[in-house]
């Protein structure tokens, strides 16, 4: 049986001018034509070719040996090459580039952008890529330890939890909710430490380093914060983490290590529970 979107190994059955036809080795009844652009030399009736399945500009059932960037239900990252009215269109390796219909997108994709995308076939028989449900199709063990420091991709926000990411864009991993990822957008590759890896095989991550590394960075933000409010930081130690959030982009403990910090230092004074520059 031929399996579209699927490499697969092949039998050449019968040679014409365009091309060679293709059939399963069980069968011959179904066929496929490889273009002669694609036929390598010498191949002749009898040969087995690996070839993988896809439509053509023109919606016909076409073969090649070319293997795409991504194959049927797997996670690929591929460039964006264009936006249209009616979706995007990605590079996966092929002559007809592959659509990503709007309906598929968790945010819209910008031109040059490289995201992750799962291939499935459509209603129409056709292969289209989707930027939703990658969760289950990721691997879920690693090669990693705690106190790694990786690379991943970022390929949904929004959820309670936190960010999706892949680490490799392959290795299931998550940035949790306190961390700040308000710069970044969908596709965005980021240097991240693995901060635990569960039993399941799935990776925490953080984009902050570990703590006493951490601290002077963080010193040296709250004091320009300060600054930009005369010298005075409107609110307390005592504050909502969900203000201090917002306000510094530090969770409570990070700006209460860094307060701390800048204390010892001499840089600040805390009177009366207001947090000053010290002059």
């Amino acid at each position: 049986m031929l399996r579209l979107c699927e490499m697969q190994p092949l039998v050449v059955v019968k040679e014409v001018d365009f091309g060679v036809y293709l059939a399963p080795k069980e069968s011959d009844h179904e066929r496929v034509l490889l273009p002669k652009s694609r036929v390598a030399e010498g191949l002749a009736v009898g040969d087995t070719v690996n070839a993988f399945l896809y439509r053509d500009s023109k919606d016909r059932l076409i073969a090649t040996t070319r293997e795409p960037r991504i194959t049927l239900d797997s996670v690929a990252a591929l460039p964006v090459t264009d936006v249209t009215r009616i979706g995007a269109f990605l590079d996966w390796g092929l002559e007809k580039e592959l659509f990503l219909p709007y309906k598929e997108m968790t945010k819209e994709p910008r031109q040059g952008d490289v995201i992750l995308v799962r291939l499935y076939i459509d209603k129409s028989s056709r292969p289209a890529a989707s930027m939703k449900h990658l969760y289950d199709l990721l691997t879920w063990r690693s090669p990693y330890v705690a106190g790694d420091v990786v690379e991943g991709r970022i390929y949904e926000f929004g959820h309670d939890f936190g960010t999706f990411v892949a680490v490799a864009d392959k290795y299931s991993a998550m940035l949790p909710k306190h961390e700040d990822v308000s710069a970044y957008r969908i596709g965005d590759v980021v240097t991240a430490r693995i901060t635990a890896v569960k039993e399941d095989g799935k990776l925490d991550l953080s984009l902050r380093k570990k703590a006493f590394e951490q601290i002077d960075e963080d010193a040296e933000h709250l004091l320009s914060l300060i600054d930009s409010y005369a010298g005075v930081l409107p609110f307390t130690e005592k504050a909502d983490p969900e203000v201090i959030k917002r306000e510094t982009g530090l969770s409570k403990g990070a700006f209460k290590r860094a307060i701390g910090h800048l204390y010892k230092e001499r840089k600040i004074t805390l009177t009366d529970g207001k947090i000053r520059l010290n002059q």
